[in-house]
């Protein structure tokens, strides 16, 4: 029997079963949150709910936020009440979530409807990375993590590309799957064994004050808080894969040329992604990243191993910032595909150190209480991705709204999109007013609005967050991490 095997054979029953409930909820959570950005945005008249840019940045910049936050609370209530009858409400908050979603049509109810989901993700959450925690030990904890984390990125790889078949039928099918996905889970509670947990007779709020207690007394740590804000930066940065790209790709980049391509060399594949009109899916080009983290997280993790945490992150976040300034850069979809390997190289040296970072400054007798510090920086940075690609991606870089002010420019009265004039409908009479095809309208607005300068703006957040973290590195803790 060799080491490896004997490794596996340490872990319980029900450290397999979180596994597979990671799996299936992140399945779940990416089928639909992948494909989501382009669902708020696109016109009405192909299922979507054609809301602003603004609008989009509003519901996944502060649902998300929310989904990251709440873990704080969250966490106390499972640990006080149970995991597993906290996992149940989860996947019944989730499951209602989903099946209402594709029946609110409105900015405020389906902004309503995401916050309810966000409870349930939240709920869900800090469970499960404490099963994981509480079923291994110091002789397994680095490769169940190590599995736990490959079981996220299998099914963020899974759910968008499933999603994606059943997006060709309605988008409606699309959060009636993710609800499937998560019902599955339920079974699987008669084989999760409560893992021990303490006993606690004070009241419930008092509790609750502790927790924020606790948080106030690790924030007051200065050199910690500004470590938390600068990471913030990398967050925002990143999370455009979800929230700005994919509008990206299917307002400015034309595909056509990499469906030939694919067609050439492997039709069969071409067969289950391509689109009627010879073109691919925006999210099935954002979704590589998750295919090259299963890939390569290992080889760029043993590559790193040896460097310092701040040092592996400076350059993940230096990396990281170019490579997803890169895919704005251009309209060349073989261009964004190589700029996301990029990225991705970044994220894999930069994004899993930042926990081990803070488990290796923090004292001795608050370990879990920094370490449950580390979803702060994600739900800043949420909040600032939602304003990039929202107003700041609205302003710069909305294929629709430089439409509209061109056309308003040049003196043309055209209606506000509604629900009797949609953006297909702006596109068609754009296109006829300055006597052009849709390519030609796009090539236009391109060429004289330059949309893809936003990837500047990216690229300063990514590089000043590099930069920062040099700054902490060298004169607040004086290179000892």
């Amino acid at each position: 029997m060799s080491a490896k095997t004997s490794v596996f054979k340490k872990f319980p029953r029900t450290f397999w079963v979180a596994n597979t409930m990671e799996l299936f909820e992140r399945w779940a959570w990416y089928g639909f949150y992948m494909l989501l950005a382009n669902y708020l945005t696109k016109s009405t008249d192909v299922g979507a709910l054609g809301l602003s840019q603004e609008e989009k940045g509003l519901i996944m910049g502060i649902g998300t936020a929310i989904l990251y936050f709440l873990p704080i609370i969250t966490g106390a209530i499972a640990d006080r009440y149970g995991y597993k009858k906290i996992l149940f409400i989860a996947f019944l908050i989730y499951a209602i979530g989903f099946l209402v979603m594709p029946h609110c049509k409105s900015f405020a109810s389906f902004f309503s409807v995401f916050l309810f989901v966000a409870i349930g993700g939240a709920l869900f959450k800090p469970i499960i990375t404490a099963t994981i925690s509480k079923t291994t030990d110091d002789t397994t904890s680095s490769i169940g993590f190590g599995i736990y984390y490959w079981m996220v990125n299998v099914g963020a790889f899974i759910g968008p590309i499933v999603a994606l078949q059943f997006s060709k039928i309605s988008y409606t099918s699309v959060f009636y799957l993710s609800a499937v996905f998560i019902l599955v889970n339920i079974p699987f509670l008669f084989f999760y064994k409560e893992p021990e947990r303490k006993q606690s007779d004070v009241p419930f709020w008092k509790s609750l004050a502790t927790v924020f207690k606790n948080i106030g007394i690790a924030l007051s740590d200065y050199k910690f808080l500004i470590f938390l804000i600068i990471v913030a930066g990398f967050w925002s940065m990143y999370y455009q894969l979800f929230y700005t790209l994919p509008v990206f790709i299917e307002q400015w980049v034309d595909t056509h040329t990499l469906y030939n391509f694919i067609e050439g060399v492997w039709p069969w594949l071409i067969t289950k992604i391509g689109s009627t009109d010879g073109t691919i899916a925006a999210e099935y080009i954002t979704n590589i990243d998750a295919m090259y983290i299963i890939l390569f997280q290992i080889l760029v993790s043993t590559i790193i191993m040896k460097l310092k945490p701040l040092t592996s992150m400076m350059s993940g976040f230096f990396v990281c910032s170019i490579g997803m300034s890169l895919t704005l850069f251009t309209n060349n979809p073989f261009f964004i595909i190589a700029s996301i390997f990029i990225f991705g190289i970044g994220e894999m040296a930069g994004s899993p150190k930042i926990t081990e970072y803070i488990g290796k400054i923090a004292p001795k007798d608050k370990t879990a209480l920094y370490m449950g510090m580390a979803f702060l920086p994600v739900t800043l940075g949420n909040l600032l991705a939602g304003y990039i690609s929202g107003s700041v991606y609205g302003g710069m870089s909305d294929k629709v709204t430089l439409l509209q002010n061109d056309l308003a420019s040049k003196g043309f009265s055209i209606p506000e999109i509604s629900s009797s004039f949609t953006q297909t409908d702006l596109y068609l009479k754009g296109a006829e007013l300055l006597q052009m095809t849709q390519k030609e309208l796009t090539d236009y607005l391109w060429t004289a609005y330059n949309p893809g300068q936003i990837w500047i703006v990216l690229l300063g957040i990514g590089i000043g967050a590099s930069f920062l973290l040099f700054l902490y590195d060298r004169f607040l803790i004086s290179g000892k991490n």
